[in-house]
């Protein structure tokens, strides 16, 4: 099959399936050039709004611009050259934004690990990336000293979260504001050092080309590997997902909790809302009460959230005490609970907007590569073969192929989901053998089993090594836990596969039920005798929790362990 031929057939019935009102290429508001130059043209034009807000601490664009001038001209002092990788070991905070946009604006690296991450994980990716210079919370101090002098680590600055909490918070805020603030013998203080440099801006301006980001995989088998991305990567992924997706303008007001360290949370917090010249509101993390005060007392009108999240909001006792209204846009991430009609339902009922399924992506792509916006009229995106994921972003591309051959696929078959998109990393960092592998005449390779209907919309259905074959027929875990998910009564599902002499595979299913549940697996198998074909029925286990990474995600292969 010709590909050439393959895209020219699949952009037109994409083409037809676009939502109404939504644009069709990137939009590049401020030009084709490096986000720190966004920012920089907000705070001329716009010097006094208010950039981000962390519970009632302030920063406008232009702060933030001068801050981040600061630190860049800070870390230049401190010897870092462009190119060198800066390590953030932060939670969410207003330190992680200014030392973030000061490591692009002098040419260095952003190479954010996990604040969860303890001193082996820490140690690990230090080594890895090689980073010399790393920007800290204070409460981590310990962990960073145990693995200092095991690393290449010649600097360490340190910042607290306490000394930026109002003494009159504008919402409830969580104990990481409240940890009195330390400063360890030959630790930089921060927030002084920023005043203190001799330097007021940096020479270095960044070109599109140059890298900008280390962003580790967060999977929940082997070891994480560094995605290299350019500051090109990150600007094309909001001129490509905000427009079609959020409709992020000056005037809209975004909420993070997201982990700022995880990619999407990076997109969420960090680049979109300086891309569109909005107000952020930041969380440290998650809080169901610090959420909807967030939202009533801000006026937010754009948000993400997992639909765990928005299931603990639908369900909190004290939800009637909030005004939600103000939401807009309201996209969601499905990782143990899944979006459902009902959910989709009382969100509305409750706010007066439309949950949705943000996207398809990965770290490799910068993760923002599909979208479903616009797509939920009768909840058809719903409605559609699990697991849906939409239409391509403008400027990216999927493809279907067979994993052994590599042939290309007629539409509607199974193989392995390819994507090109302007955002594709450069290569895993000093990994040229796992680049080679997945990076192939131009297309990313990504290991994963999908679909492109005969309509072009892209569906997603797993790990290839996560699919059982039972009595010869593909099962994927991915469907079974959409199934899962329609269920009342189950709060968490996670589907793997064990060896049978007789099926080859059987699926087994880790369900944890709501708390007022019957515990009765019986009941559950007969469910799933009803709603699923024969050899797709898993044997039912029930369990009080899910083995999670630090982004949500199950790590099966600690269930693996209970089979």
């Amino acid at each position: 099959m010709d590909l050439a031929a393959y895209q020219q057939q699949l952009r037109a019935l994409q083409q037809a399936a676009w939502p109404a009102g939504t644009p069709r290429a990137p939009q590049y508001p401020h030009g084709q050039q490096p986000l720190t130059e966004y920012l920089r043209t907000w705070a001329q034009r716009q010097g006094a709004a208010v950039a981000l807000d962390f519970y009632g601490y302030q920063l406008t664009f232009a702060e933030l611009d001068r801050l981040s001038d600061r630190c860049a001209a800070l870390l230049s002092e401190l010897g870092v050259a462009p190119g060198d990788r800066v390590a953030v070991y932060m939670p969410n905070c207003p330190q992680l934004h200014i030392g973030f946009w000061g490591i692009l604006k002098c040419g260095a690296v952003y190479a954010p690990v996990s604040p969860l991450a303890r001193a082996l994980e820490l140690e690990y990716q230090l080594k890895d990336s090689g980073a010399r210079v790393i920007l800290c919370f204070d409460q981590l101090l310990d962990l960073v000293a145990a693995v200092q002098q095991s690393c290449a680590l010649r600097q360490v600055l340190a910042s607290s979260l306490s000394e930026l909490c109002p003494t009159n918070p504008s919402i409830p805020v969580p104990d990481l504001l409240l940890a009195p603030k330390r400063l360890d013998a030959g630790v930089i203080d921060f927030y002084p050092a920023l005043e203190d440099c001799r330097a007021v801006t940096p020479a270095h301006r960044p070109a599109l080309e140059d890298i900008a980001a280390l962003n580790y995989t967060g999977g929940t088998t082997g070891m994480p590997k560094g995605c290299i991305h350019s500051h090109g990567d990150m600007l094309y992924t909001c001129a490509s997902f905000v427009p079609v997706a959020l409709g992020l303008e000056p005037h809209s007001v975004m909420l993070n909790f997201l982990p700022e360290f995880w990619i999407a949370g990076e997109n969420a917090g960090l680049l979109f809302p300086v891309y569109a010249g909005c107000r952020l509101v930041l969380l440290a993390r998650w809080e169901a009460l610090g959420f909807m005060a967030a939202i009533a007392h801000y006026r937010v009108s754009h948000c993400g959230l997992l639909v765990d999240s928005a299931a603990e909001v639908l369900e909190h006792p004290a939800v009637a005490d909030f005004d939600l209204s103000s939401l807009r846009a309201t996209g969601c991430i499905s990782f143990v609970k899944k979006l459902t009609p009902d959910y989709r339902q009382r969100w509305r009922t409750l706010t007066g907007c439309t949950l949705f399924e943000f996207s398809f992506g990965m770290t490799e792509t910068h993760t923002c590569d599909t979208f479903t916006a616009g797509l939920q009229a009768d909840d058809f995106d719903l409605k559609s073969p699990p697991t849906f994921v939409g239409l391509p972003v403008p400027g990216t591309e999927f493809k279907v192929c067979d994993f052994d051959s590599g042939a290309l696929l007629p539409l509607g078959s199974e193989g392995e989901l390819c994507v090109r998109s302007p955002s594709l990393l450069q290569g895993y960092w000093q990994r040229p053998e796992d680049s080679a592998a997945v990076l192939r005449d131009g297309w990313l390779h990504t290991g994963d089993l999908g679909q492109i209907t005969a309509q072009g919309f892209i569906r997603y259905l797993g790990r290839r090594k996560e699919m059982l074959k039972v009595n010869g027929m593909s099962v994927f875990p991915s469907e079974l836990e959409a199934l899962f998910g329609q269920h009342p009564q189950v709060l968490a599902c996670a589907v793997i596969g064990r060896s049978d002499e007789r099926r080859g595979q059987q699926p087994v299913a880790f369900v944890v039920l709501k708390p007022d549940a019957p515990q009765d697996p019986q009941a559950l198998a007969s469910w799933c005798h009803a709603v699923m074909a024969a050899y797709k029925v898993p044997e039912i286990r029930l369990v009080s929790a899910l083995p999670m990474t630090a982004t949500g995600k199950v790590k099966k292969n600690e269930l693996e362990h209970q089979l």
